[in-house]
C-alpha cells in the first residue's frame, strides 16, 4: 500500500493575524500543519506501525516556499518523502483536487489521507472532489481506521450518529479529531528529516489554474457599545439590561 497524505499550512490557533491591503498578512505569524491534516499524517504512520503492508508514505503540499516547514514537520513525524508544488496562487478545493488526483495517479497511490475540513478555507470539499476525479470511494469524518490487506474497515460520523464501514482500496479517507493523537517529532527525527527527499514539482506541469479568484480580505470587527447601567435601583437596572440585550445586542428574543 502506498499512502499519500495532504498537508496544509495555516496560522497557529493562538496567533493573531492582520489584513494588509487586500489579503491576510502572515508575515511574522506562527504557521503550523493544519490540525485536521495532522490527524491524516498520524493515521498513515499508525497504519504502518500496525503491521499494515504500507510500502511508502508521501506528503504533498501545494503552496508558497514557507510550506516547506510544514512538510519538514511531516517528515520528522515519520513520513518517507515529500512533494512540494511551489506557488503563490491560492487554489480553491475543486481546482486543488485536480492536482491531488494527478499526483496520486503518478505516484501509484492506494490511499489518500487528508483533513476533513481545512482551517484556512473552512471547506470540506477537497476529499470529495479528489475521490470523484479518481473514481474512488471516500469515507469522511473517520474516527477509527484499520487495514487488512486491500481492505479498510472503521467507523465514521454521519448525520444520524456513527456507522461502521468496509471498503476496498484504492480509497480517499478524511480525518478528524478523535481519530488519533498526533505525535510530536523527536529531535533525532527532526535531524533525520533534513536528509529525506523533498521534491519540488512545477505547477505548470499540471495544467491547473484556480477556478475561484480571491479579490480581497477583511477581518470582521464589532465596536463595543460601552453602555453603563446605573445600579442604584436594582429593578430599573435589570430592566435596562434586558432592554439592551433584547433591542441593541439582539441576543435575546
Amino acid at each position: 500500500m502506498k499512502i499519500l497524505t495532504l498537508v496544509r499550512q495555516v496560522p497557529d490557533a493562538e496567533a493573531r493575524v492582520k489584513v494588509s491591503g487586500d489579503r491576510v498578512d502572515l508575515e511574522g505569524t506562527t504557521l503550523v500543519i493544519d490540525g485536521m491534516d495532522e490527524y491524516g499524517v498520524e493515521e498513515a504512520l499508525r497504519l504502518r506501525e500496525g503491521n499494515a503492508n504500507v510500502e511508502e508514505i508521501v506528503a504533498l503540499a501545494v503552496g508558497p516556499k514557507k510550506v516547506e516547514d510544514a512538510l519538514r514537520t511531516a517528515l520528522a513525524m515519520g513520513v518517507d518523502r515529500a512533494i512540494h508544488i511551489e506557488t503563490d496562487e491560492r487554489f480553491d478545493a475543486v481546482s486543488l483536487s485536480k492536482i491531488v488526483a494527478q499526483v496520486a495517479q503518478s505516484e501509484g497511490t492506494d490511499l489518500i489521507l487528508l483533513g476533513g475540513q481545512e482551517a484556512d478555507w473552512d471547506s470540506q470539499a477537497l476529499g470529495a472532489a479528489s475521490a470523484e476525479r479518481l473514481g474512488w470511494p471516500q469515507l469522511t469524518w473517520t474516527n477509527e481506521l484499520n487495514a487488512d490487506g486491500e481492505t479498510l474497515t472503521g467507523r465514521h460520523d454521519v448525520d444520524d450518529g456513527n456507522e461502521g464501514f468496509k471498503v476496498a482500496l484504492p480509497a480517499v479517507i478524511t480525518a478528524q479529531q478523535g481519530l488519533n493523537e498526533p505525535r510530536y517529532p523527536t529531535l533525532p527525527n527532526i535531524m533525520k528529516a533534513k536528509k529525506k527527499e523533498l521534491r519540488k514539482d512545477d505547477l505548470g506541469g499540471f495544467g491547473v489554474q484556480p477556478a475561484v479568484k480571491y479579490v480581497g480580505a477583511e477581518i470582521q470587527t464589532r465596536a463595543r457599545l460601552n453602555k453603563m447601567i446605573d445600579g442604584k435601583d436594582p429593578q430599573a437596572a435589570a430592566e435596562q439590561l434586558l432592554d439592551l440585550l433584547r433591542n441593541e445586542a439582539k441576543v435575546l428574543a
